[in-house]
């Protein structure tokens, strides 16, 4: 399998957890984070997922809630340490500012999104990952899924006018 391959199978995961939080009401954002093994991928099975959550602010009463901060708590836990570096983030939705941050702070080696957000994007507007005051600048995928992310946000978002 090829690494876009690989990430499409990932990003699929990530459309799941945001089909969740649009049932709960939330913005249907999901976001999975996998560690990666040495050397060649043939198929995921030989990834490990550390973490995979969806949008909770709502649910947790908790600005913090995002898809993204969850699952790094879980990453972070699972793999007993605050570098999560050997590890691609996968997301729905362009990481906010907060989020891109924390990707950042946690040395993940690759953030992967489907849709870009123009308006609020840590990566697109805040360029958080290319920042020269950042130690760490992931490798950045964009427009996996892309249609399949932004459906679900557009759709979500025209049933709630």
């Amino acid at each position: 399998m090829t690494i876009s391959e690989i990430d499409e199978h990932f990003m699929a995961m990530a459309l799941r957890e945001a089909e969740k939080a649009a049932s709960d009401g939330e913005v249907p954002t999901g976001c999975v984070i996998v560690q990666m093994p040495e050397g060649e991928i043939t198929m995921p099975a030989e990834c490990r997922i550390l973490g995979r959550a969806h949008n909770q602010t709502e649910y947790l009463l908790d600005a913090t809630a995002h898809a993204e901060m969850l699952a790094l708590s879980q990453a972070f836990a699972a793999k007993g340490n605050w570098r999560l570096t050997g590890c691609r983030l996968y997301v729905t939705k362009e990481p906010c500012p907060m989020c891109a941050g924390a990707i950042a702070l946690g040395r993940l080696d690759a953030v992967v999104w489907g849709a870009s957000d123009p308006k609020r994007g840590g990566s697109t507007v805040f360029d958080i990952f290319r920042h020269p005051g950042m130690n760490h600048h992931p490798e950045i995928v964009s427009g996996v899924m892309e249609s399949a992310c932004v459906s679900i946000l557009k759709d979500f978002f025209k049933s709630r006018r």
